[in-house]
């Protein structure tokens, strides 16, 4: 089964509409180690929540890996890697990180509990609970 994750994104950076209009781009410049080290372990196929940061704080889209994670050709340190994705689709309603949090079964979500992190891990019940909300 294909691991699932959560991707930050300004959106006045790159927003999920960019990605859809562009249908896939290479996801870099990941600098926290942790986050680093999650991207490291997307795979080609995996699932990822695109997560709008800034003023809309909440999921908005689904996209998918369309790479393996590599090392980033731009850099020399050996640390950074990169990620291929494509656009999969917008949710049905964005789900706010206000909705996240209020609710009991997303207490040990990485987004409730690590929220700066730009790359984080999702369970299966997770994704499977913020797709609910989107309806």
């Amino acid at each position: 089964m294909a691991n699932r994750w959560l991707f930050k994104e300004e959106p006045g950076h790159y927003s999920f509409q960019d990605l859809v209009r562009d249908r896939k781009t290479v996801w870099e410049g990941v600098k926290n180690p942790t986050a680093r080290n999650h991207l490291r372990n997307v795979r080609k196929g995996d699932l990822i929540f695109y997560y709008h940061t800034g003023d809309e704080k909440a999921v908005v889209g689904i996209a998918r890996a369309v790479s393996n994670a590599r090392p980033d050709p731009k850099t020399k340190d050996g640390k950074a890697v990169v990620v291929e994705i494509a656009a999969v689709k917008a949710l049905g309603q964005p789900v706010t990180l206000a909705t996240i949090k209020s609710l009991a079964r997303f207490k040990d979500f990485p987004l409730v509990r690590i929220s700066r992190l730009s790359v984080m891990p999702v369970s299966e019940s997770e994704w499977r609970a913020v797709e609910e909300l989107a309806g």
